[in-house]
């Protein structure tokens, strides 16, 4: 579901103005009437996947009484141009412009960012996942950015979902006594410990850090045993020739740890 539940939005919303206006906007307060009002145009200034309008409104929604009309749809490649417009007093369009354009810039960035990767595996039937490697604070915000952009959401933080990394097998004695303890995704670095990890009923395997030929190999190991994910180093120049691989998922922490925002501008008009 490619949509975001206000409740859950509304705190970070509310704590990234707080954080920006503090006790007032002392350059608006002091320069705009109260009662002027303007219109500002959201321009895109490079291609890209828009996400985040939503969240853009209901920062300016808690400044005031607007009007925000999308020109886009969230989802789609979009070329440089207009792409929102919204209406209100000139006081809520400046004070919330930064804030508003932090998150949609951010989202949008994302939502980007994953795109291409979704692209660049197009036809081998892979899906492009996220990882926890997010915003504190901004995780939810973040992976529905992800679906905007065509990938999917892996788990959301650690009560949902079980996944062994290295130093739960560590601590565990080894890939087979860590299964033993609970059943789930377990990550493993070799063919052995891929070996061991099927051997003890793992549903899914975490192929870490592989070369291709590993991974060819791991995943002709695994066929028909455990779904597959590879992790590790993944970037839009080699992620096609993993899918190749024939893994059911990838999953890319660079989708919200290094995503670039997206250039986004607010131009503001009195009306």
């Amino acid at each position: 579901m490619n949509s975001v539940e206000k409740e859950r939005v509304l705190p970070v919303i509310k704590e990234a103005l707080r954080e920006d206006i503090g006790d007032g906007d002392i350059t608006t307060n002091s320069i705009v009437p109260e009662n002027l009002t303007a219109e500002g145009i959201f321009l895109l200034k490079e291609e890209g996947v828009i996400a985040g309008f939503d969240v853009a409104k209901w920062v300016f929604e808690e400044l005031g009484e607007v009007g925000f009309i999308p020109l886009v749809k969230e989802g789609e490649w979009i070329k440089p141009g207009r792409i929102a417009i919204i209406k209100g007093k000139a006081r809520v369009l400046l004070t919330g412009e930064r804030v508003a354009l932090n998150f949609l810039q951010r989202l949008s960035g994302i939502a980007t960012l994953t795109r291409r990767f979704v692209d660049r595996v197009k036809g081998t039937g892979v899906k492009i996942l996220d990882t926890r490697k997010t915003t504190p604070g901004l995780r939810y915000l973040e992976k529905y950015a992800v679906r905007v952009g065509g990938g999917f959401n892996h788990r959301f933080g650690l009560f949902d979902a079980v996944l062994i990394k290295d130093n739960h097998i560590e601590i565990a004695g080894g890939v087979g006594n860590a299964l033993k303890k609970v059943r789930g995704e377990i990550e493993v670095k070799n063919l052995d410990e891929l070996r061991e990890a099927l051997d003890n009923g793992a549903e899914r395997v975490l192929l870490d850090n592989m070369s291709i030929e590993t991974l060819k190999k791991a995943v002709h190991i695994a066929r028909g045993k455990a779904e597959v994910e590879v992790s590790g180093g993944v970037n839009l120049e080699n992620v096609r020739e993993i899918a190749l691989t024939g893994c059911d998922y990838i999953s890319v922490g660079m989708l919200t740890h290094s995503a670039r925002a997206l250039d986004i501008s607010l131009e503001i008009t009195v009306k």
